[in-house]
């Protein structure tokens, strides 16, 4: 089994602190002999690519894209600006690999990078093609972004129900890439920031094989990431593994709700359990 990446990082942002916490695993799957998926978790940015094309073309794309992506990330100005420059980039690289890619090579990108910019912190979701991002927020799971997709297509228009899409035959056709021949811009949606939100960003691997009611069911049973991560990534291979998947999970805190709480307590120790005051 593929090990899961963890991390934590405590973040200033207007009005406070919040501590994240998020896991990440990929695996090959099932059916698949090579793992076409990306990935990069670090703060502030968490993202998927799900490469398609040739048997190596894919592999190029989304690892194309991701790389880009973390110069942004490493230089710390994550910007739709600099997101849509590293993609120029990106569809150059591919584009730079002939032998390798034609014009079925490219990528699915999706994920989300925190904003600290304002005078409030918000989320900002980026999102192309079929990989999705949720958010679990007091109980309900909300898929928060739009599939870039002929089935969605076809949904939106009315002429097809979400029950019949699961199983449709173009299920895998997708209407918009980063590749060799597409400059693309992502779709962004701004989100507030909420103690005990839980995101997950994952390639379509996972939502093949897992309803958004499975999806919520394993981070209900899992509080810890890597372990919601793992539940979510063996139930998908035991339900077939059709392709490759790649899963982050991400939890917000509140460090500062926690740090107030540990002082307290420590001046009480101090104190021999009497809080009144005069005693600091």
């Amino acid at each position: 089994m593929p090990e899961v990446s963890t991390q934590s990082h405590s973040v200033a942002v207007p009005g406070g602190t919040i501590e994240l916490a998020w896991a990440a695993v990929t695996d090959t799957g099932r059916r698949r002999e090579v793992n076409q998926d990306a990935m990069f978790a670090s703060y502030p940015l968490f993202v998927v690519a799900d490469g398609m094309g040739g048997h190596v073309g894919g592999e190029i794309a989304s690892a194309s894209t991701i790389d880009r992506l973390k110069v942004v990330a490493g230089a710390g100005d994550v910007t739709p600006k600099a997101i849509e420059k590293a993609l120029s980039r990106a569809v150059k690289d591919i584009a730079s690999h002939p032998e390798a890619t034609d014009d079925g090579t490219g990528t699915t990108l999706t994920g989300l990078y925190l904003d600290t910019s304002g005078e409030t912190a918000h989320w900002v979701t980026l999102n192309i093609g079929d990989s999705r991002v949720y958010l679990v927020r007091d109980g309900a799971i909300v898929q928060i972004t739009t599939d870039h997709s002929v089935v969605q297509e076809l949904i939106a228009s009315g002429r097809l129900s979400p029950e019949e899409a699961e199983n449709h035959p173009y299920g895998n056709v997708i209407t918009r890439a980063v590749g060799p021949s597409e400059g693309v811009i992502p779709d962004y949606v701004r989100l507030d920031v909420a103690e005990g939100d839980r995101f997950v960003i994952c390639s379509d691997g996972l939502t093949k094989e897992l309803t958004d009611y499975g999806i919520r069911h394993f981070l209900d049973e899992n509080p810890d990431p890597a372990d919601a991560a793992m539940a979510m990534l063996d139930a998908a291979l035991e339900n077939g593994g059709r392709d490759n998947i790649t899963i982050i999970v991400l939890d917000v805190g509140s460090a500062a709700g926690a740090g107030a709480d540990d002082e307290a307590r420590e001046a009480g120790d101090r104190a021999g359990g009497d809080s009144s005051p005069g005693d600091d």
